[in-house]
């Protein structure tokens, strides 16, 4: 994490000279009306991301930088307009009754934690308290009903609309060759005894070959994401498996599994249930789909000119 942070404030926005780490986390970022966004506050919003770019591009140092910096910016663009949206509830002299609040941290505690002890336990280890924990709770709260309240939420879209934009747009439905797939996924790691693995996926080829359904044995026995799905991974094209098992599934009849495919330590059994040749997806089966990513786009329209009419309102001066 120092070697994020130090990327972090890297190409800082802020004309003050650099002291040390802790003046740094206090710096001033952005002033909104009368609060103060600080570099802690930022670091805090994009916390979560860091981790995953650091995966991404931690072999490509200019890159990762860049990855942050834009991370960056886009969390104090999300603090200002978080602000600006609690400003407008006070402003508009709305009130939150403290039995609504109570009720969702209760709800949240329930959900994520379990109970007060892990709660409690968690929240030391990020640094907060029970205060912060439920005032956080209630800012989430406002903003979602200022968004509800100011962003239209059912809109309707035109069959016009949607035809264009499939007109448009034929190139995002293109698919390649597909299978529709499913996995029997076995480890070698973790099972005490040299050969184990391999020993189970065997087993597993014979259940096969004596009527087992595959949804059934990958329903108990697969060790991937897809086990709950009986091994179903839906429609996939070469391109989103390894070159090893593309080779393979694109490879068996329709209606067929594989053998077993050794990777390193872990086995595979696959099996091909319908086959499709590259073709453009027509407009009814991407209709919902055209619908869905229309309204978005619209409702992130209206959200970004009810933001700007906030800022055109407020005071906002970036450091």
């Amino acid at each position: 994490m120092k070697r994020v942070w130090a990327v972090l404030l890297a190409g800082s926005v802020c004309a003050a000279p650099l002291r040390a780490a802790t003046d740094l986390a206090n710096a001033v970022v952005v002033i909104v009306n009368d609060a103060v966004i600080t570099y802690k506050d930022v670091l805090r919003q994009v916390g979560p991301s860091l981790e995953v770019l650091m995966a991404q591009y931690g072999s490509q140092p200019a890159q990762l930088e860049q990855k942050i910096k834009e991370a960056r910016r886009d969390a104090i663009e999300q603090l200002v307009e978080r602000r600006l949206i609690l400003d407008e509830f006070k402003k508009a002299g709305y009130n939150l009754p403290d039995s609504i609040i109570e009720e969702r941290v209760k709800e949240r505690i329930r959900e994520r934690y379990g109970d007060r002890l892990n709660l409690t336990r968690t929240l030391n280890e990020q640094g907060m308290t029970l205060q912060s924990f439920r005032e956080r709770i209630r800012e989430d709260f406002i903003i979602s009903a200022m968004r509800a309240k100011n962003i239209a939420q059912e809109l309707i879209v035109s069959p016009h609309k949607i035809e264009k934009y499939y007109a448009d747009n034929l190139d995002k439905f293109k698919v390649g060759d597909r299978v529709k797939l499913r996995t029997i996924t076995i480890d070698e790691k973790g099972k005490g005894n040299p050969g184990a693995g391999r020993r189970i996926a065997e087993e597993i080829v014979r259940k096969l070959d004596q009527g087992t359904p595959f949804a059934e044995m990958a329903g108990v026995y697969s060790e991937d994401s897809f086990r709950p799905q009986g091994g179903a991974r839906g429609w996939v094209e070469k391109k989103e498996l390894r070159e090893e098992l593309a080779q393979v599934a694109f490879s068996l009849p329709v209606g067929q599994r594989s053998e077993i495919i050794e990777l390193g330590q872990t086995y595979f059994i696959l099996s091909v249930e319908e086959r499709q040749a590259n073709h453009t997806r027509s407009l009814s089966e991407v209709r919902d789909e055209i619908e869905k990513t229309l309204i978005a786009e619209e409702q992130a329209r209206l959200q970004k000119q009810w933001i700007e009419r906030l800022k055109d309102q407020a005071f906002v001066r970036y450091f």
